[in-house]
Formats: C-alpha cells, structure tokens, sequence
C-alpha cells in the first residue's frame, strides 16, 4: 500500500555553467553594478557581504526589495533572505542560496541558486514559479552579459 505524504512547502533549485573564472561570476552577483547591468532592471544598491542589507529594484515589479545577506564566502556561497510570500517563515522571508563550483581549471563556474521555501497552496505554487522563472531568467542574462556583452533583459519588461 502506498502512502503519501502531505507537501507542506515549496521550494527549487535551478543551475547554469558560466564560461569565466569562480571569480568573475561571484563578483558578478555581489557587486551592485554589475548586477545591474543583466539583472535589476531598476538597479541594485549595496555590495552583497555579510550582515549587509542591500536593495534590488525590478521595473517588471515596481518597487525596490530589501535583500538581508546572511552568509557570504568568497567565492563560494552567497546565502540572504527577501520577501517570499506566503513564505513557510514566520516573517515572511524566503532564504535564497547562489553556489558557485569552479570547473575545468576555473574556466567555467557552474552557478546553483535555490530558494525556500512557499507554502504549498496556489498562491504558494503561483509565487514560487514566479521566482523559479526569475531566477533561470537571471541565469540566462548573466552568461549573456558576462560572455558576450549582451543585456538580454533590456527591453523585456518595459
């Protein structure tokens, strides 16, 4: 007899290979300027480091997000929180994690970027979707921008 267990949460994990140094994608995520050249649509303000809290801006969702950093080692993990709602927290924070893997002889980086987690109802599932698409999305744009100068989120929104 097969049981099953109730899902009480969501959440995923994407991931993309980078063709540069564990170096060059790390800062790439960190540092508020480059970030803001493939990604924030609106901007980023505040290097990413520990204890810092940094602000995202999205023009595809007005407003800027304040983005907690909670673990950062260079240039490995860069661990924070952001609003995650329905978010399983009690504050309502979903915990996003960047791993970055050094591969052949540090000439590319394979980039892993999990989030968790969502409350398993369809605003739950609607939300973290969402962010599962933003964040494969954001894969995609920095390996672009990164590899070939290209900004593929400029004009994809607005």
């Amino acid at each position: 007899m097969e049981t099953h267990q109730e899902l009480r949460e969501l959440s995923f994990s994407v991931s993309g290979i980078i063709s540069k140094s564990i170096r060059q994608v790390f800062e790439a995520v960190a540092d508020p300027e480059q970030l803001s050249h493939y990604f924030t649509t609106g901007g980023a303000e505040g290097y990413l480091e520990n204890g810092a809290t940094v602000s995202w801006d999205f023009h595809d969702f007005p407003g800027a997000f304040p983005v907690k950093v909670l673990e950062v080692e260079e240039p490995k993990r860069i661990v924070f929180q952001w609003g995650g709602q329905p978010s399983t927290a009690e504050d309502g924070m979903n915990t996003v994690r960047f791993d970055f893997e050094s591969l052949e002889d540090s000439t590319r980086t394979k980039v892993t970027i999990s989030e968790a987690s969502w409350i398993a109802t369809d605003e739950g599932a609607k939300a973290a979707f969402g962010n599962c698409e933003g964040w494969t999305g954001m894969l995609a744009a920095m390996k672009a921008w990164l590899e070939y100068g290209i900004n593929l989120r400029e004009g994809f929104y607005k």
